[in-house]
C-alpha cells in the first residue's frame, strides 16, 4: 500500500503549472543544444519513403511566445475531452437525477458478488474502445456511480475503469477505427522491404483474445485485492458535499425497487430500444433504406462507421446524449420523479453543478499538452529511440524485448498511437523484418507496450478526465495530485508489463499463429 502514499500534496493545477514552466526551460536548453532526430516517413500519396527531420522548438523564442499567447485559448476550446465531457454529463445528469441510474445499478449490484460486478465493468470498459475516446467520458463517471450505488468507494471504480479503458484502447478483440489506422501504417512500413506484403484485419485475433480475457481477470483481481481495500469505505463527512448527500440517500434506502420505479424502468427500456433500433438499422449496410449514416467512400466497415465524413461518427456524441435523455426522461415520467418541464431542465444540468474546477483543470491540462506538442520534445526523443533499435544490432527475442521497452517509454512521451507509430514504423519495421519477425507480431508488441503505460502519462488527453473525477469524489481535504493518480495505476501497469513479457516470450518461442493468417516469424 505504500506505493499510494504521497508526502507533498500539490493541487494538480499547480502541478501542471510547474510542469509547463519546467518544459519551457527544457525547450530552451534543448533548442540551444540543437537537438534533432531523423525518422523515415511514408508519403501516403506517392508511397515514397521520406527522411524526415524533427527539431526542438523553444517556447521562449519569439515564435514560441506567439504560439503561447495565440493558441492557449484555442487549444482549450478545441480540446476534445472538454466538449465530449460536457455533452455526456448532460445526459448522465438526467439519468442520475431522475433515479434511472439508481434503479439500474441497484438491480446490477443487488445479490451479486463484488468481484463479479468489477469483472463485467472491466470487460465492458475494454470492449468499449469500439466507440473510440468517447468511452472515457461516459464510463469513468458511470463507473463512479456504479460503485457509489453499490455502496462502495467511487474512487476505486474510477481507477479500475481508467485502467481498463486505456488497456482496451490498445488491445482489443474488436477491430476499431484506431486499429485500421495503425494497420495501414504497419503495411506502409512493411512495404519498405516487401511491396507485396499483406495483412488481414484479424491477423492478431487469437493473441488479442487471450490477452483481453486474461487481463480482465488480472485487472479484476488487482482491483479487489489492492485498489478497493486501499480506498476503503466511502464515509460521510461532517460537512457533507452533494456526493455525500447522494450516498446518505443510498445508505438510508433499502435496495428494493417499488412499483413506480419498475414502471419507469419499463418506459425507459421500451423508448431506448426503439431509438437504438432506428440507429442500428441505419448503420447496417445492404438492407432496404439502411446504411444511410455510413461513409460509403470507405472500404472497411469500421472506416465507413467512424471516418471523418461519416454522419454516424460526426454525430455520435449527440446520438449518445439523446439516448441518455430518452432513458432518463421516460424513467422519470414513469417513476413520477419528473413532473414538469422545470424538473427536466434542472435534471439536465445536474451533473454540471460544480464543474468550474474541472474546467480550470482542463484549461491547464490542454495548455500543457499543446505546449509539449509544439516543442517536439516527445517526437525527437521517440525518433531517437527508433534509431537506437537499428544502432544496437540486436536480433531474435532480445530485439523484441528491446522494442517492447522502447514502446513503453515512447507511449509516455507521445501518447497518440498513430502519431507515435508513424515516427517508429519506418525505422523499426525494416529492422524487425530483416531479423525474421513479422509485421503483425511487431504491431502486437507495439500495442502491448502502449496498453501498459498509456494510463500513466499526463500527456494523454483523457488522463485529465480521470484526474477530474478523482477530485470530484475525493473526501480528503488534501487534493489528489497528478503523481498520486499515477500511483493508483501502478499495480495495473506492473502486472500488465509482467503479463505481456510472458506472453510475448511464450508466443515467440512456440511460434503459433497469432491470428487468422497472422504469423510471428517470417
Amino acid at each position: 500500500m505504500k506505493i499510494f502514499k504521497e508526502k507533498v500534496h500539490l493541487h494538480p493545477i499547480m502541478t501542471f503549472v510547474i510542469m509547463i514552466v519546467v518544459m519551457m526551460l527544457f525547450s530552451v536548453l534543448l533548442a540551444l543544444l540543437r537537438l534533432d532526430a531523423n525518422y523515415v516517413k511514408v508519403n501516403p500519396n506517392t508511397k515514397e519513403f521520406v527522411n524526415t527531420l524533427v527539431t526542438i522548438e523553444s517556447l521562449l523564442s519569439v515564435e514560441g511566445l506567439k504560439y503561447i499567447f495565440s493558441n492557449t485559448i484555442s487549444n482549450f476550446v478545441a480540446f476534445t475531452p472538454l466538449s465530449t465531457l460536457i455533452i455526456s454529463l448532460i445526459g448522465i445528469g438526467i439519468m442520475e437525477k431522475s433515479g434511472f441510474l439508481k434503479t439500474i445499478f441497484t438491480l446490477l449490484t443487488r445479490n451479486v458478488k463484488k468481484n463479479t460486478v468489477t469483472f463485467y465493468l472491466v470487460l465492458i470498459c475494454i470492449l468499449s474502445s469500439i466507440v473510440g475516446d468517447l468511452s472515457y467520458v461516459i464510463l469513468i463517471p458511470l463507473s463512479a456511480l456504479l460503485y457509489l450505488h453499490g455502496r462502495r468507494n467511487p474512487l476505486a471504480g474510477i481507477t479500475v475503469a481508467f485502467a481498463s479503458l486505456t488497456f482496451g484502447s490498445s488491445i482489443n478483440i474488436l477491430f476499431t477505427a484506431k486499429d485500421s489506422t495503425i494497420l495501414t501504417l504497419t503495411l506502409e512500413g512493411a512495404h519498405i522491404l516487401d511491396s507485396n506484403y499483406t495483412l488481414g484485419i484479424w491477423c492478431m485475433l487469437f493473441i488479442s483474445a487471450i490477452s483481453v480475457i486474461a487481463m480482465a481477470f488480472i485487472i479484476t483481481n488487482i482491483s479487489e485485492r489492492v485498489t478497493a481495500p486501499f480506498f476503503g469505505k466511502y464515509e460521510l463527512n461532517d460537512e457533507p458535499t452533494e456526493v455525500d448527500k447522494s450516498l446518505a440517500n443510498i445508505v438510508e434506502e433499502d435496495k428494493v425497487i417499488d412499483t413506480y420505479e419498475k414502471r419507469g424502468l419499463k418506459f425507459s427500456i421500451i423508448g431506448s430500444s426503439i431509438y437504438l433500433l432506428f440507429f442500428l438499422y441505419n448503420i447496417v449496410p445492404g438492407l432496404p433504406f439502411s446504411g444511410r449514416l455510413l461513409d460509403d467512400s470507405q472500404v472497411l466497415y469500421i472506416d465507413k462507421l467512424f471516418s471523418y465524413d461519416s454522419f454516424f461518427s460526426n454525430g455520435f456524441v449527440f446520438i449518445v446524449l439523446v439516448l441518455f435523455v430518452i432513458a432518463g426522461l421516460l424513467y422519470g415520467i414513469g417513476a413520477k420523479t419528473i413532473k414538469n418541464n422545470r424538473d427536466v431542465c434542472d435534471n439536465l444540468g445536474h451533473s454540471l453543478d460544480g464543474i468550474g474546477k474541472t474546467l480550470v483543470l482542463i484549461l491547464f491540462a490542454s495548455a500543457f499538452i499543446g505546449f509539449f506538442k509544439y516543442t517536439n520534445i516527445g517526437s525527437v526523443l521517440v525518433a531517437k529511440l527508433a534509431n537506437l533499435i537499428d544502432a544496437i544490432n540486436f536480433s531474435g527475442l532480445p530485439l523484441v524485448i528491446l522494442f517492447f521497452i522502447i514502446g513503453l517509454i515512447s507511449t509516455i512521451l507521445v501518447p497518440v498511437s498513430a502519431t507515435r507509430w508513424q515516427i517508429l514504423v519506418g525505422s523499426v519495421m525494416p529492422v524487425m523484418m530483416n531479423a525474421g519477425i513479422s509485421p503483425e507480431f511487431t504491431q502486437f508488441v507495439y500495442k502491448a507496450a502502449e496498453a501498459c503505460t498509456l494510463s500513466m502519462t499526463p500527456l494523454f488527453a483523457y488522463f485529465v478526465i480521470y484526474l477530474a473525477f478523482l477530485q470530484k469524489y475525493n473526501q480528503d481535504k488534501k487534493p489528489i495530485g497528478i503523481f498520486s493518480s499515477i500511483k493508483y495505476q501502478l499495480p495495473y501497469i506492473l502486472f500488465t508489463i509482467i503479463f505481456f513479457v510472458i506472453i510475448i516470450v511464450i508466443a515467440y518461442i512456440i511460434g503459433l499463429p497469432i491470428g487468422i493468417n497472422g504469423i510471428i516469424k517470417l
